[in-house]
């Protein structure tokens, strides 16, 4: 499991409470969180979590990189056959983890997407551009690849680790998500990779409890669609 933080001072405790708590359908589980260089006290709360459960590995980047940096740092670090990216800001709930692990463990998937918008669990109710731009992005996404996501830019993915050590990734931001879209598209045409979508819970944030995504990554998302798809 990959978790990456940058100022999650007042939720780090809650999350990795609820990880290590998560029903992982029997797996034995190690917990990378990347502390993306933070101001607040997100490395001294982790390291001291660390000390309590061996399982948690903390790691940090001497400077401030993006949330792609610190996926890459962590991808890099993972030890196990399944690899699930949690963030660290309480928007997706590990309740959820059965669901997205279990098509991977029944043998029918080699990666899950978890899906805010095909889901009959609670979601919360938040900005309406924001809907439309992750629906846009996904539109234009699955027009590259020729798949039918329904929610491509989601923050909850897992991918079983033999298939992400054959992706070299390069955003260090927000659009890391379209390219992790796009090249694992290009080699399941190779490799015959199934993916699948299950529906999750969501409950967002706002811009005043420290939610993180803006306009410029928007930009960048559909660069990223364009650049990693045709080139």
């Amino acid at each position: 499991m990959v978790i990456p933080a940058f100022n999650e001072e007042p939720t780090i405790n809650l999350i990795i409470d609820k990880v290590l708590n998560a029903d992982t359908l029997n797996l034995d589980i190690e917990i990378i969180v990347v502390d993306d260089c933070s101001t607040d006290g997100t490395w001294e709360c982790l390291n001291e979590i660390a000390k309590k459960h061996p399982a948690i590995r903390p790691n940090k980047h001497s400077k401030n990189m993006g949330k792609g940096a610190a996926l890459r740092t962590g991808f890099k670090r993972a030890s196990g056959d399944i690899v699930l990216i949690q963030d660290a800001d309480l928007e997706y709930d590990p309740l959820d983890y059965p669901q997205l692990i279990k098509p991977i463990l029944d043998g029918k998937a080699d990666i899950v997407y978890g899906s805010r918008f095909r889901s009959h669990n609670p979601t919360r109710v938040l900005y309406f551009w924001h809907r439309i731009a992750n629906g846009l992005l996904t539109l234009c996404s699955n027009m590259f690849t020729n798949l039918n996501l329904t929610d491509m830019e989601t923050g909850y993915k897992v991918f079983k680790k033999e298939i992400l050590d054959k992706i070299k990734l390069k955003e260090n931001r927000f659009g890391i998500e379209p390219e992790i879209t796009a090249k694992i598209a290009k080699i399941a045409k190779i490799d015959k990779i199934r993916i699948y979508e299950v529906g999750i819970s969501y409950s967002g944030r706002t811009y005043e409890e420290g939610k993180k995504i803006g306009l410029k990554d928007a930009f960048r998302a559909v660069y990223s669609i364009i650049r990693y798809n045709i080139f």
